[in-house]
């Protein structure tokens, strides 16, 4: 069983090879989505609004904030209240599309994780740069790790926190 096969099997993961992802799988996330409202002790519904953040959302390449996703609907003039979009990032966190990411406690980020390779990141402390980065010698670490403890590993996340000499 591969690393990351219980985190929504049913969705195709992008290529790994090459310089550009893979297009998103719009339509299996949709459904993963779709499923998620819906099974729901109060069901909810796939409102056009959204229907309209998740397909923002899904054009997002790595790290976005709220905020900048509120700028985004807000530039192509799709209405939006600041709460439907927060709201909606937490339904997209709990279906497992995206996931909320914290380098400090002054602000934190979204990254799609449906259909994607994830990323693991340095964060220079001085100036709040963030790299992101993968790595197979971490994963096969990971997975060393888990092994010796008799976890199957499913995700991770990993941050370094540095000084970087590029300012």
């Amino acid at each position: 069983m591969t690393s990351e096969s219980h985190i929504l099997a049913s969705i195709p993961k992008a290529a790994m090879k090459g310089s550009k992802p893979a297009p998103p799988p719009y339509e299996p996330i949709c459904a993963t989505f779709r499923r998620y409202l819906h099974s729901q002790k109060v069901k909810l519904k796939f409102t056009p609004e959204r229907a309209m953040m998740l397909d923002a959302v899904l054009r997002k390449e790595g790290l976005f904030e709220a905020e900048g996703l509120i700028a985004d609907l807000k530039a192509l003039s799709h209405r939006v209240s600041r709460a439907t979009v927060y709201r909606t990032l937490g339904h997209l966190q709990d279906a497992g599309i995206l996931r909320q990411v914290f380098f400090d406690n002054k602000q934190s980020y979204y990254q799609v994780i449906a259909g994607r390779q994830t990323f693991d990141y340095l964060i220079c402390v001085e100036t709040g740069k963030v790299v992101e980065f993968n790595s197979d010698k971490l994963r096969a670490l990971r997975d060393e790790i888990c092994k010796e403890h008799g976890y199957e590993p499913i995700s991770h996340q990993f941050h370094i926190f540095g000084i970087s000499r590029k300012k």
